[in-house]
């Protein structure tokens, strides 16, 4: 797509994943902004400690995504909403989750998990707000067959919850459309000088000459 949705869907992500947590019952461990120690290991850090982890800093997490999500699953290709959906899932559940999901609610073969030239053409003919709507419903199964669902249930309802409300408003706002352009601007056409006036002395008097023969 012609206009990336990244800034805005960190924007929103950033404010469910919070700051710093090492949440016994969190598989991924000492986690800030969202991001685990073992991805802070691979792209920042490879001998990371937890202090590195709560000590992380936005800019860093901000590449992180790009690279490990956005970029990974083709977000900027997908549209409007269904990028947002896509990208919020992959970074709860897991990229190759992600994908398998949106092949699987495209009709495709979700046995592979890659977001491939065949996805993304699929995705742009099917309707934005109904594949949101399928791909958060997919998501909720999903956590709700988790023994962790008891836990962060509540939590993780309420995300997909307003991923699906933002998800499908960004799909139905009307695509931005270039302002026209400005009417054409007529060239400037100068003045006439002012007729000189002996030049109108003159005149006077031939008319007066000939009005006497």
């Amino acid at each position: 797509m012609t206009n990336s949705n990244f800034e805005p869907a960190l924007a929103r992500l950033l404010r469910h994943e919070g700051g710093y947590s090492n949440h016994p019952s969190d598989p991924g461990g000492p986690t800030n902004f969202g991001i685990t120690i073992a991805d802070y290991r691979k792209y920042v850090k490879r001998e990371a400690t937890a202090a590195d982890v709560k000590a992380m800093r936005v800019e860093d997490a901000k590449a992180i995504y790009r690279a490990r999500y956005w970029n990974a699953m083709r977000c900027d290709d997908l549209p409007a909403g269904v990028d947002y959906a896509v990208f919020d899932y992959g970074v709860n559940s897991g990229i190759g989750r992600g994908g398998k999901v949106l092949r699987r609610v495209l009709g495709l073969d979700d046995a592979i998990s890659s977001v491939s030239d065949d996805v993304v053409a699929a995705a742009r003919g099917a309707n934005a707000a109904k594949l949101v709507g399928a791909i958060c419903d997919e998501r909720l199964r999903f956590l709700k067959s988790l023994k962790s669902w008891n836990v962060f249930g509540n939590g993780w309802g309420r995300r997909v919850a307003e991923v699906r409300v933002v998800g499908v408003a960004m799909a139905s706002a009307p695509p931005a459309t270039a302002a026209p352009p400005p009417p054409p601007t007529m060239p400037h056409r100068p003045e006439q000088p002012a007729a000189c006036g002996l030049f109108h002395v003159l005149i006077s008097a031939l008319h007066a000459t000939l009005k006497r023969t």
